[in-house]
């Protein structure tokens, strides 16, 4: 890396601390109001990023930055393992928590990454400040504090699109919603915002708290999985709340620019014509038809309960979301591992979901279709198309490398945790939790990922990033080509 290129790094790395500095100001107020001792852990992780990474943004800032695309590259990486780091400062810091490095560093990743996964046992007993901050960690990595950077970077005379297009996720990351990236990004943060207030709402209006539904809106909307208790949704014991959950599950891993489309020109024509989604939805669909018929065979709940329980864990697994019923663990082990399973569908490209997309499922489907008609017609020109569009060769190499490594890293992740002395059972279901970003473990992480030795712990951190950043990101900055001049 050449002194110029640091200097680019450092002063966006920097702007980007700076900037994140500000999520501590939420949870200080709370625990003002409060009057709880998380206070002053959250201010001196304040004070220390607003300094240093300020003096760092200062210290290099300089007119005509320009970012290449290995840059973006960089700093995309650099700014997940320090959001991670910087999140985890105020679980470790504070003595009450009696947290090892190794768990805050766990919980701030899986908070970030909207994972959802923790090592916390006993969520009821944690300070309402940890409760929204954890759900505000969801909420801020749900869309990605890059794609809000991106929005002011134009003030700092910097051009984001190579942070931008590192950041979206699916094979078509170099579509734009409005001319302008800033308006982009300004307009997904807002389709966002609106969705978590009105998920919110309609908590409230299911029965919840107050504080309760501000907090599972944000992790529900974000698909991050927090709950402000131990029981997750079961906590509730509420048809009505598990439905919202199910259904704002659903709506949130639907692609975000549909959404404000959707709102603009106040028509739901976009939703009807998305390939995608309909594949989507169908899919959805036929997941909670089988696993209600799987625990209504079971002899678990009667056919209505059933359906409402079903639908609720099956969009929550499916779409990586990761908020759980009271008695999930009890379920028949054959349902929970197709639910681990379909974790791997995850939801739309352009939402907040994990896994692998929707799309790269579609485009693989059509694929393996298109192969079966050439067989059969070896002269006939046929082409690959979604929604009218023609998928070209280029994305069809991406997704089929994507959907190799992706499997590769699951299965090699599988294998470490079972060298560790984990049974295979716990180790897929942990790995499906972590590379998916989904969050609800099985086997000896059911109820806490707090069971994992420090080394499960620190390399599931890897498998939330490397799912959170889709694989490619990582692996480049270890390629020796990247580095060369």
């Amino acid at each position: 890396m050449n002194t110029s290129q640091l200097r680019v790094v450092t002063h966006m790395c920097g702007f980007l601390v700076w900037l994140y500095s500000f999520s501590m100001l939420p949870p200080m107020i709370i625990a003002i109001v409060n009057k709880e001792r998380s206070f002053f852990v959250f201010l001196e992780t304040f004070i220390a990023c607003f300094i240093l990474g300020g003096a760092a943004w200062m210290a290099t800032k300089r007119t005509g930055i320009q970012l290449r695309t290995r840059d973006g590259f960089i700093i995309i990486v650099l700014f997940w393992l320090l959001f991670s780091t910087i999140s985890a400062f105020p679980l470790w810091l504070d003595d009450v928590l009696h947290l090892t490095f190794a768990d805050a560093l766990f919980e701030g990743v899986s908070g970030i990454t909207t994972t959802g996964a923790t090592v916390i046992g006993d969520v009821n007993a944690l300070p309402r400040s940890y409760l929204y901050y954890r759900a505000q960690l969801n909420f801020i990595g749900g869309l990605g504090v890059i794609v809000l950077a991106v929005a002011v970077l134009p003030l700092l005379g910097i051009g984001g699109s190579k942070l931008y297009q590192s950041e979206m996720p699916g094979p078509f990351k170099e579509e734009k919603l409005t001319p302008r990236l800033a308006d982009t990004s300004r307009t997904l943060w807002l389709t966002y915002l609106l969705l978590g207030v009105v998920c919110s709402l309609a908590y409230v209006i299911a029965g919840m708290p107050v504080f309760d539904a501000i907090c599972h809106g944000l992790s529900t909307v974000s698909l991050g999985g927090f709950s402000t208790h131990t029981e997750s949704i079961g906590f509730y014991n509420s048809n009505a709340i598990e439905f919202v959950a199910g259904l704002f599950s659903l709506l949130s891993a639907f692609n975000f620019t549909l959404w404000y489309v959707v709102i603009i020109r106040r028509t739901l024509k976009p939703l009807l014509r998305n390939a995608e989604l309909h594949f989507f939805l169908l899919t959805a669909l036929i997941v909670i038809l089988i696993t209600a018929w799987q625990v209504w065979h079971a002899g678990m709940y009667n056919i209505p309960e059933s359906l409402v329980h079903s639908f609720f864990l099956a969009s929550s697994m499916m779409t990586d979301n990761g908020l759980a019923p009271l008695d999930y663990a009890d379920w028949p082990t054959h349902t929970i591992i197709f639910l681990l399973l379909v974790s791997f569908f995850g939801g739309c490209v352009g939402s907040t979901c994990g896994g692998i997309k929707a799309l790269r499922f579609l485009i693989l489907f059509k694929q393996s279709r298109h192969e079966l008609h050439q067989l059969a017609h070896p002269r006939a020109l046929i082409s690959i198309k979604i929604g009218g569009s023609v998928v070209t060769d280029r994305v069809m190499r991406s997704v089929w490398s994507f959907f190799f490594l992706y499997i590769l890293f699951t299965v090699f992740f599988i294998w470490l945790l079972n060298m560790m002395g984990y049974d295979l059972l716990t180790s897929f279901a942990t790995v499906a939790a972590c590379i998916n970003n989904m969050g609800l473990g099985f086997g000896e992480t059911v109820s806490t990922f707090g069971t994992l030795n420090e080394g499960a712990k620190y390399l599931m951190c890897v498998a939330m990033i490397l799912g959170r950043l889709e694989i490619y990101p990582v692996l480049i900055l270890f390629s020796r080509f990247f580095w060369r001049v």
